[in-house]
């Protein structure tokens, strides 16, 4: 992959072009009706980052003149895979965190209707603070860096120690099995998006059902958390908000804490990843010592990681593979989806290693 400056190419907005526009007059209509405090006109752009589901910075005068931003979140247009570009669940997901203190936005209204904008969305409020892609973290001293470490370890720790029934996710996925329902969605999501037979692909449909080590809690998994779906104050080291909820469920916490340990395998290409770096001269703790804080604040057993990055690994490989088929079919939003299409048979093969050292005979 090329050197991207992703601070640079993935933080902000553009202007709305093509098949991203939104009819206003309907979208203002459902603010109008849907959004406490809500006084247009509404202007809007579209952020850079995430090719997933569609995002949009709307900006409004506010009642009092003072300007008040929001955030809509739409599902692509055309034709989806089943389940998948969930913004239903991203919806449920926040707004039963959101009173708890956990830092998620504000959620404003969800809107099933897609005659409105042409597909599901839902609104939140904008979390103002930082963004940050580089995972080696550039410019910042060492102790700021091991901030923004234990802080992304710690607010993990924190949403898998919330109750899913006291916080009204009770009934928000199954509470048990994880591993093993996602390693079938992710299998069944792969063979409808194949353009090519991959055989360790297939070897680890195969194998990894049969190995899942035993799942000693059930919380709120987010799925996707990393570096860049995170808020940081503007200020301090503080996380104000963890955004893209659409794989969110019940399940197995260590699964959800294991993908983020995989930027300690991923190369330091510019974005989260760590592998290369001097991780002690930058002040980012090393894989032993973020494993050791995450069981020092849940309690959990020390994890066996082989296993898990072979699982996550497989999993990110299913949804590259959604990408790189929706890329082929010309229905993906982004431009770097391409470049991301390309990383599914790296995936695949840096799975099957860690499938390997994790104990898969040949």
């Amino acid at each position: 992959m090329p050197d991207i400056d992703f601070d640079k190419e993935m933080v902000g907005t553009v202007e709305v072009e093509g098949q991203d526009k939104l009819d206003l007059d309907a979208l203002t209509a459902w603010f109008e009706a849907n959004v406490e405090g809500f006084a247009g006109p509404i202007t809007y752009t579209k952020f850079k980052g995430g090719q997933s589901n569609p995002t949009y910075k709307i900006e409004t005068p506010g009642k009092d003149g003072g300007g008040t931003n929001y955030v809509l979140r739409r599902q692509p247009f055309g034709k989806l895979l089943p389940s998948a570009h969930a913004v239903d669940r991203e919806y449920k997901a926040m707004t039963g965190l959101y009173p708890t203190g956990f830092p998620v936005p504000r959620t404003y209204g969800l809107c099933e209707d897609p005659e409105v904008i042409g597909s599901k969305f839902f609104v939140m409020s904008m979390a103002d603070g930082r963004s940050l892609w580089n995972g080696a973290l550039p410019g910042m001293e060492p102790e700021q860096r091991r901030a923004i470490y234990h802080a992304l370890i710690d607010t993990m720790a924190e949403l898998h120690l919330n109750d899913p029934e006291k916080i009204g996710l009770g009934d928000y996925g199954k509470p048990t099995d994880y591993c093993a329902r996602q390693i079938a969605r992710w299998s069944k999501q792969y063979k409808l998006s194949e353009t090519e037979h991959m055989p360790q692909m297939e070897r680890m449909i195969e194998w990894l059902p049969e190995t899942i080590p035993p799942q000693h809690e059930s919380s709120v998994v987010h799925g996707d958390y990393r570096l860049d779906n995170v808020i940081f104050a503007a200020d301090e080291d503080r996380i104000i908000a963890v955004l893209d909820w659409e794989l969110s469920t019940l399940g197995d916490p260590i699964a959800d804490f294991s993908y983020l340990m995989l930027n300690w395998h991923n190369p330091a290409d510019g974005r989260a990843g760590l592998l290369g770096l001097d991780l002690e001269a930058l002040g980012i703790p090393s894989q032993e010592e973020a494993v050791e804080r995450y069981v020092a604040r849940t309690g959990y057993p020390v994890p066996p990681m082989d296993w898990y990055f072979a699982y996550n690994l497989f999993r990110l490989a299913g949804i590259m593979q959604g990408i790189k088929k929706r890329v082929i079919d010309g229905t993906a939003s982004s431009a770097h989806a391409k470049s991301m299409s390309e990383r599914v048979a790296p995936l695949v093969e840096r799975a099957y290693m860690f499938a390997r050292d994790a104990g898969m005979p040949e």
